[in-house]
């Protein structure tokens, strides 16, 4: 039996390799407009013929190369696996903003053992940004490594996330950014171009996963709004509204977020 750390090493490099030849494939279809088929899966959740390509190239690679792992896409039906391991995907994460031709879009894949990633990759094809990370092993960017920013103050913060939803950050000093992928997000919080991250609404498990692993091996931290931490693969794919940011910052945002709601109670 291989050691955990050999199993890290070795999926981290599937899944690498994977999400580079995903993100090829998925800039065959960017910038196609109105020639690009797509359609609501729901209101307002936009699905296209590239998540589909994609998600079908990723499952057909990554589950012949594991066969034991289960499987948790977006775009696909949930496979349990033997293995005790499980690919979490997510074939384009904004796909509101690949469909209009924008940049903050992304393809997230992930490895979750015991409800934490293990593994993952987040690819931007179009930003050429590729983040990988292993558990206790670091994360990195077109392999420069990662570090979380040492903002220490809300006030001057660059914070990803919904400016009206935001107000009272805002109103403190802050600087809100809305980027349209939540696992780009994460990864640029890891990378310290954004100083953390604020959601107001909760998120499922293929949107958080990778970018959970990426931004913690950069030494920042990721809860809920409670504090909690996050946990994977537990049958309800749906994570309570994260926040995402260094040590100080993360704590800070934290205490804000509670005071806030005390206030309105």
């Amino acid at each position: 039996m291989r050691s955990p750390l050999a199993v890290d090493n070795a999926d981290l490099d599937l899944l690498a390799g994977a999400a580079r030849d995903a993100g090829h494939l998925v800039m065959d279809y960017f910038g196609a407009g109105a020639r690009l088929k797509h359609w609501e899966k729901r209101p307002g959740d936009p699905v296209s013929a590239a998540d589909l390509a994609a998600d079908a190239f990723l499952r057909d690679t990554l589950l012949n190369a594991r066969p034991d792992y289960g499987w948790l896409s977006e775009e696909s039906r949930a496979e349990p696996g033997s293995s005790g391991r499980t690919f979490v995907v997510d074939p384009i994460d904004g796909t509101r903003a690949f469909i209009k031709g924008r940049t903050d879009f992304c393809i997230s894949l992930a490895i979750v053992e015991n409800g934490l990633p293990v593994a993952a990759a987040i690819c931007a094809p179009a930003r050429g940004e590729f983040y990988t990370a292993a558990a206790g092993a670091g994360g990195r960017c077109n392999d420069a490594r990662l570090h979380v920013s040492a903002q220490a103050s809300i006030a001057g913060a660059k914070l990803l996330g919904d400016a009206g939803r935001l107000s009272d950050l805002r109103a403190i000093g802050a600087e809100t950014i809305h980027i349209n992928s939540v696992a780009l997000r994460l990864a640029l919080t890891a990378s310290g171009q954004a100083d953390g991250l604020v959601a107001v609404r909760p998120k499922n498990d293929w949107d958080l996963a990778a970018g959970h692993l990426i931004l913690t091996e950069a030494g920042g931290h990721i809860t809920g709004a409670d504090g909690a931490g996050l946990h994977y693969g537990r049958g309800v794919y749906c994570q309570p509204a994260p926040i995402a940011a260094g040590p100080v910052l993360h704590a800070l945002l934290l205490e804000r977020l509670a005071l806030k709601s005390e206030e309105s109670s």
